[in-house]
């Protein structure tokens, strides 16, 4: 019987601290409690979605059970806490969703529980996800418990909104701020993923999945996953581009060396076959400012390294860059965020765009013009 289906998120959510995906400075400082026997007795896990808070405080909870803790300070996976663990059946580990669970019932139903010590392992671990969501009734009726806990309870709070927890419960907590995962750590995961599900992925085509996600490391298992089962076990840039419906660089290298030679037709006419592609005109406004900022960043080796792109397309930009002013692209950056700005406000938004991107297309006319006249002007 063929096995089911189960998405890479889970599949391949990390197990120990060492397979945690982008979150270094947390996952040192966890192990180090660990291993110094350090642990605070509630900790406050924040950041965006998928970035690993829940699952940095599941691997806390296995691995502060774990009989046979390793050198590295990971879990053993062999030891009855972590084999009761992994079997999703252990006694020391509660997890509550406080987006469906925020009254002071259920808040004080938990606090019926901890006062009972764990009957295999050293504590008992407490796993409130979307802690915010809580009422302010049970923020309240949580405060003398989450102060003074028994020595066998841990609490693991996680948020993706930490403005939205009271003063009261921040000061009782250690606080872990989790960062978006970058572009580069998303993109070696997802060839791992490939690798380890037999797909062949064009590197391209995983980087701009990884743009697309934004800093979360679900969102981007989630899109992969959706992409491999349009294209098979092939991934290609073009079948990704196509179906997150993402503008290809192609278009702004294009539209670039023409406003750059003021070939004001090839504009007007790539603008028009963008939007026939269905692409709006503020999504094509903000990807061309993104663009200029980058060969602006190429104009200078020291900020190269700011480029998030692969080494191909990185030549691109450099190539381009050697070819358009720093005044060009500054003055154009002033222009793309003023159509940026009035974008929404305006009747017609595709005129608009079409006047900001004929002023870029007149810069360097207009440039040179004003050099003539200078010396004029000075011969006079």
């Amino acid at each position: 019987m063929e096995e089911p289906f189960v998405v890479s998120a889970r599949k391949y959510r990390p197990q120990t601290f060492e397979t945690v995906v982008g979150q270094q400075h947390i996952t040192t400082t966890l192990k180090n409690a660990i291993k110094n026997n350090h642990l605070a007795q509630a900790f406050l896990f924040c950041g965006p979605r998928g970035v690993g808070k829940t699952t940095c405080a599941r691997i806390l909870a296995k691995t502060i059970n774990c009989f046979n803790l390793t050198a590295e300070t990971e879990a053993c996976d062999k030891c009855d806490s972590c084999t009761s663990f992994n079997s999703g059946q252990s006694l020391n580990v509660f997890e509550l969703d406080a987006a469906s669970n925020n009254s002071v019932e259920d808040i004080r139903n938990l606090i019926d529980q901890v006062r009972f010590a764990p009957q295999l392992g050293s504590h008992k671990v407490y796993i409130i996800d979307e802690v915010h969501m809580l009422s302010s009734a049970a923020f309240n009726a949580f405060l003398k418990t989450l102060e003074e806990p028994p020595k066998h309870a841990i609490f693991i709070l996680a948020t993706t909104e930490k403005h939205k927890i009271i003063p009261t419960i921040l000061s009782r907590c250690q606080i872990f701020d989790f960062n978006r995962i970058k572009l580069d750590d998303i993109s070696n995961h997802l060839g791992y993923i490939a690798k380890k599900e037999g797909i062949t992925a064009e590197d391209e085509a995983l980087r701009i999945i990884a743009q697309k996600a934004d800093g979360g490391l679900r969102d981007a298992c989630s899109m992969f996953d959706q992409m491999v089962s349009f294209g098979g076990n092939t991934l290609t840039y073009k079948t990704v581009i196509e179906n997150l419906h993402v503008l290809d660089y192609d278009y702004y290298f294009k539209i670039t060396d023409a406003l750059n030679t003021q070939n004001t037709s090839t504009v007007l006419l790539t603008f028009n076959e963008i939007l026939d592609n269905g692409f709006d005109g503020h999504h094509f406004i903000a990807g061309l400012g993104e663009h200029i900022r980058n060969l602006l960043v190429c104009k200078d080796a020291a900020t190269i390294q700011l480029l998030e792109v692969s080494e191909n397309i990185k030549q691109k930009y450099l190539q381009q860059a050697q070819g358009c002013s720093t005044q060009f692209l500054l003055k154009s950056l002033g222009i793309i965020n003023r159509c940026d700005i009035s974008y929404k406000t305006a009747k017609n938004q595709r005129l608009q765009v079409e006047i900001a991107l004929l002023q870029i297309s007149y810069l360097n006319a207009a440039s040179i013009d004003a050099e003539k006249k200078k010396i004029v002007q000075n011969q006079a």
